[in-house]
């Protein structure tokens, strides 16, 4: 398993992250404990959740794949050799139940989250504390564009980034990220770390797959000059680069079926581009889910992919893509795909 650096930290990760948002609702307690036995001994060590999850978020399950993740490490007793990422809820209406309907990114909420997830992980630090989405309007969750609003109501970021050093300087955080982010967050993130000796972010988890390559504008070159790189993901845009879904199909059990209000990835568009990169894996004899996994694993931004499964045979199959090496041919196919229809799904 190839290990990269988390940004400028002591902190080395694996290539592959496995993603958690399916633990406490669609994978139970021993599934969940299964799949992180089986990606800890094929050389996995970082494991990303988040407050919100399970997913989608519900009262109900608020939390419970924290829980998972610490029942885990107890069980094991290998919390010396897990890294160990959550994150923070941004501003919304849809969450009544967490810190009293008004979750914000500001000292306040960042250390009662930050408590909450120690106490349900059963640790006393976090490795990477993130911050789920942008306390602010911004072009993220589907929107390409931005539109700017002169009256919004946000959360400044100096404040956020005071409230983030004050958790690594009481050691309860090692290292902190961001999610969902733009190029002008993530530079002035960096830019008052800097200037004002505060923490340093070390990695941005956002959206990268096939069908959206919009961390290619802009973002990248950040990730590169910065040494703040990539966790992707959503690799295989919610299963739809696996096929399954190919003609309109819903598999029984599979997340689109259960969850059918989660359209992102299944426009008319995007429902095109599947079926050309299907047809590219099809042509040179690949497994579509290897393929999709294979090109992210290889971006030279991507400090790790975050691979999510329901299966072993799920998770068999992402984990074996870090051997796979597409070959050139391949790679062209995919980028004549990908100028055909560039980005139908951000």
């Amino acid at each position: 398993m190839k290990m990269n650096p988390l940004g400028q930290t002591d902190i080395s990760v694996s290539r592959i992250c496995l993603g958690t948002m399916t633990f406490g609702r669609q994978n139970s307690e021993a599934d969940a404990h299964a799949q992180m036995d089986r990606a800890f001994e094929r050389g996995v060590n970082f494991i990303d959740t988040a407050e919100m999850y399970s997913f989608p978020a519900s009262e109900e399950t608020y939390g419970r794949s924290e829980e998972i993740v610490g029942s885990w490490m107890k069980a094991r007793g290998n919390r010396g050799r897990v890294v160990v990422a959550t994150k923070a809820i941004g501003p919304g209406g849809r969450f009544p139940y967490i810190r009293d309907g008004n979750p914000r990114l500001d000292k306040k909420n960042i250390a009662a989250a930050v408590t909450d997830s120690l106490k349900r992980l059963g640790t006393d630090v976090i490795d990477l504390y993130q911050l789920h989405w942008p306390d602010r309007n911004a072009n993220f969750f589907s929107k390409l564009g931005y539109v700017h609003d002169a009256n919004e109501l946000m959360t400044p970021i100096l404040e956020t980034l005071d409230a983030l050093t004050d958790e690594v300087k009481a050691g309860r955080v090692r290292a902190i990220g961001v999610s969902n982010e733009t190029p002008w967050g993530l530079m002035t993130f960096l830019k008052l770390a800097d200037e004002r000796g505060l923490a340093r972010v070390a990695s941005v988890q956002n959206p990268y797959n096939l069908l959206n390559r919009t961390y290619e504008i802009g973002m990248a070159e950040v990730s590169h000059r910065e040494d703040c790189g990539l966790l992707a993901y959503s690799p295989l845009a919610f299963g739809a680069l696996t096929g399954k879904y190919q003609g309109g199909a819903r598999p029984e059990g599979a997340r689109i079926t259960l969850f059918p209000s989660f359209k992102r990835y299944f426009n008319e568009h995007a429902v095109r581009a599947t079926d050309a990169y299907l047809a590219i894996a099809n042509k040179h004899g690949l497994d579509p889910a290897l393929m999709a996994h294979a090109f992210v694993n290889t971006r030279p931004f991507l400090t790790a992919n975050i691979i999510g499964a329901t299966t072993l045979a799920q998770l068999d199959l992402a984990l074996d893509a870090e051997d796979v090496v597409l070959s050139d041919a391949v790679l062209d196919d995919i980028e004549i795909a990908h100028k055909e229809s560039p980005n139908p799904a951000p």
